[in-house]
């Protein structure tokens, strides 16, 4: 189980955002957000999806039959990467002119609004611009959409790449202790659950490994949970940040924060 450490920083800022909206919704209006599924029911994408599938299906025959010829986990961890690699070329080919042109499809109705940051509707409690049916509008048309002139005025809302903090050495080294704590533990209850007699004897062995679990976590992952939280609140602050969310959820501007908190956080 891997550590999130940009966890608890997203629940205290979504939880602020949600008891005092009134207080910050002024400062929310340069904010849009996309119902990506909305848009991920355009013909071109469901198109592209159907293509995509039929190529991972011809893939995937291809890949099994491959397997069999196969005499060692080399031989097989090969094989395995030469048909991933396809499959991701035949994306790329596929889905990347389509994205290019989302992007630029969001790029351009966040020009025309002055939005400095678009998110996915997912993680919107209240507030901001709904500007889907802009950028679907935009994407339905047959003409080229040129890129705005301007690039997104600065955002009161900023953003931090997880990838990048679970990369860290000192993270990377926490979720590999906590990884074989976990498989040590499994080995040990193993033993105790097969000598227990009865359902409440199981029960109890089952509290046991997930209590032991839970205290470990605490030893290892909470400080650098408390750490990154610490520091990214520093950062905000000291950029006039209201609120801090994962790269994951924007879509198109915002304020890249993720250099300073990693130095701030430490290596």
């Amino acid at each position: 189980m891997k550590i999130r450490i940009i966890q608890t920083v997203l629940v205290a800022a979504t939880l602020s955002f949600v008891l005092a909206p009134a207080a910050i919704a002024a400062d929310l209006t340069d904010v849009g957000f996309i119902d990506q599924a909305a848009v991920g029911t355009l013909p071109v994408f469901v198109a592209a999806n159907r293509q995509l599938a039929g190529i991972k299906s011809q893939l995937d025959q291809q890949y099994n039959a491959a397997l069999r010829g196969a005499h060692n986990d080399a031989d097989r961890q090969r094989i395995a990467l030469q048909f991933q690699q396809e499959f991701s070329d035949k994306q790329r080919e596929i889905v990347g002119p389509i994205f290019s042109r989302a992007q630029l499809a969001i790029a351009s109705v966040a020009a025309q609004k002055s939005l400095s940051i678009v998110v996915d509707k997912r993680i919107v409690v209240y507030g901001g611009q709904d500007v889907t049916s802009d950028v679907v509008a935009a994407l339905r048309g047959t003409q080229a959409i040129s890129p705005p002139t301007a690039t997104p005025p600065p955002a009161s809302i900023g953003f931090v790449d997880q990838s990048v903090l679970d990369s860290l050495p000192k993270v990377q080294q926490a979720n590999d202790e906590m990884s074989k704590f976990q498989q040590d533990q499994r080995r040990i209850d193993a033993a105790k659950m097969a000598a227990a007699k009865t359902d409440a004897d199981r029960q109890a062995v089952l509290a046991d490994y997930n209590k032991a679990l839970a205290d470990q976590r605490d030893v290892l992952l909470k400080p650098l949970v408390d750490q990154t939280q610490k520091a990214t609140a520093q950062v905000a602050k000291a950029k006039n940040l209201i609120l801090v969310i994962d790269r994951g959820d924007v879509i198109y501007g915002g304020t890249d924060i993720t250099k300073d908190v990693q130095d701030a956080f430490g290596k």
